[in-house]
């Protein structure tokens, strides 16, 4: 393809404006940024306002802008659990997370795994938690190149081998050197240019591409009959419906248990700042359901058989579903921006989550089991550290491995993530459960919903047999189940067996 001069103009200014003010965010609300509090948190100083703005950028991602509506062009109605998932999710986290943010403000807890090991008293199930974040963080930072990548080669830009890959790198230096000045203030200023471009972008994409195509009607009278319903149930099944409403339970349950959301929330200053976002953020889930719509448009402008993509789709396949659309709909100097929407996009969650990571490794890995004497400045500054493996990690990992396996290896975020629940969500309203019945919950939830993906090809969902009877369903929650009731069962028989607890540093007024 060739190169678009224009969009890429385009592109390099939005790009150069939002790494300045990455850079720039230091001085932003400044504080001591060799500590940890201070870099890996932003001080917990963010009002209703920006934590908006950053849970937004967090949570949908430039994988999000490309991968929803890839879902939707390639396999139709069934991408569209991604919408009620994001309304069920904040009921859920209007009820659950300020009693997480108070007990972590009264104890100075960073992350996840602090609370757990504060909670219960036993380091080992907190590096559970704490691996498992790392474990589930690290394909999802990875992802967000794909739509990098993606919108790079719809402007022309790459070449074979590992030229292709050069713009990709330099992306990802500027994005690991504005995290290591500014930490989480750089993705937090950025998330509200991030925000204004996305939405523009969609409000004229919903606008201008059905007037071009002869309206809704006749975009949806395009789409195959199959790709518009979910599959109805069966005399032996109940269809497409009981994965439908798995993913979005399981996705859902997970979303904000993953380290990035759980680093977005603890910035806020307040209780009432969470309660305010969860009643503000459904106007996503508005935005999510527009995007998912793009897909069918793909499908109505005819792009898999337009000659002049033929390559880019060999190459990327579903995802490059919705850059067609835009290049065969929209003027040049208007797919730049758009394209530069998508890329700012991938970085604020790719910023946020390497920090996340970062904050876990250095609080529950390093400083827990490595230095326990290490003083704030060298807990900061291995911070700081960490957070360039991660990126470089993240970024070997999807330029060594072909894109469609690192693409099914995201299933297993949520497959993993949900693992932690018993210990971190039940423990903020109980301290019933046993921390080694947790442990081993955990270890039997991860292997068996890890086993139940794998057997699948890495498909999203599992078909579990009930005598005759086939309930298809996300693996996550199959294996939540398990772990639920492994530790329930484990933790009644020590009990029983008089086992001692570990010490519960927090207390009842904690919570909130």
């Amino acid at each position: 393809m060739e190169l678009n001069w224009v969009a890429l103009a385009v592109f390099l200014v939005a790009f150069g404006f939002v790494t300045f003010l990455g850079f720039a965010a230091v001085h932003w609300r400044r504080g001591d940024l060799d500590l940890l509090h201070e870099w890996g948190l932003a001080g917990g100083r963010f009002g209703t306002l920006v934590t908006w703005f950053l849970l937004g950028g967090d949570l949908y991602t430039a994988y999000t802008f490309i991968a929803v509506p890839a879902f939707a062009f390639g396999a139709g109605a069934v991408a569209f659990f991604a919408v009620p998932y994001t309304v069920m999710v904040y009921p859920f986290v209007f009820l659950v997370f300020p009693r997480l943010w108070s007990v972590a403000k009264r104890h100075g807890y960073i992350t996840a795994a602090d609370f757990v090991r504060g909670r219960y008293g036993n380091r080992w199930l907190a590096l559970a938690v704490a691996l498992t974040g790392l474990l589930a963080t690290m394909p999802y930072i990875a992802l967000q190149l794909v739509g990098i990548q993606v919108v790079i080669a719809g402007m022309g830009v790459g070449g074979s081998g590992w030229l292709g890959e050069v713009p990709l790198v330099i992306a990802f230096v500027i994005l690991a050197a504005f995290t290591y000045s500014s930490g989480l203030r750089a993705p937090a200023a950025i998330a509200i240019v991030k925000d204004f471009m996305i939405y523009t972008v969609v409000v004229a994409a919903i606008v201008v591409v059905p007037l071009k195509l002869g309206g809704y009607g006749a975009i949806f009278a395009a789409v195959p009959k199959e790709n518009l319903l979910l599959k109805p149930p069966g005399p032996n099944d109940f269809g497409a419906f009981s994965g439908y409403a798995s993913l979005a339970l399981g996705s859902a349950l997970a979303l904000f248990l993953y380290p990035h959301s759980v680093t977005g929330v603890l910035s806020s200053s307040g209780r009432e700042v969470i309660r305010r976002n969860a009643a503000l953020l459904p106007a996503y889930s508005i935005l999510l359901g527009l995007i998912a719509l793009l897909g069918y448009m793909a499908i109505a402008a005819g792009v898999a058989s337009m000659p002049q993509f033929a390559e880019l789709f060999a190459q990327h396949k579903n995802n490059f579903a919705v850059p067609a659309l835009f290049l065969a709909v929209f003027p040049s100097w208007f797919v730049g921006f758009a394209f530069a929407a998508i890329a700012i996009g991938a970085l604020v969650p790719a910023a946020i989550m390497s920090i996340a990571a970062s904050n876990l490794y250095t609080r529950n890995i390093y400083r827990e089991f490595i230095s326990p004497d290490c003083s704030p400045k060298r807990e900061a500054q291995m911070a700081k550290y960490v957070s360039l493996i991660v990126k470089f990690g993240a970024l070997l990992f999807i330029t060594s491995l072909p894109l469609s396996f690192a693409i099914q290896l995201q299933l297993l975020g949520g497959v993993w993530i949900i693992q932690t629940l018993p210990a971190v969500v039940f423990g903020l309203y109980t301290r019933w459960f046993n921390a080694w019945a947790l442990l081993i919950g955990w270890a039997a939830g991860i292997t068996g919903g890890t086993l139940m993906v794998a057997s699948q090809s890495f498909r999203s969902v599992f078909p579990l047999m009930i005598g005759n009877f086939t309930v298809t369903g996300y693996p996550a929650i199959y294996g939540l189940l398990l772990n639920i009731v492994v530790t329930v069962v484990l933790t009644l028989v020590l009990k029983a067996a008089g086992a001692r607890a570990g010490v519960d540093e927090t207390a009842v007024p904690d919570y909130g």
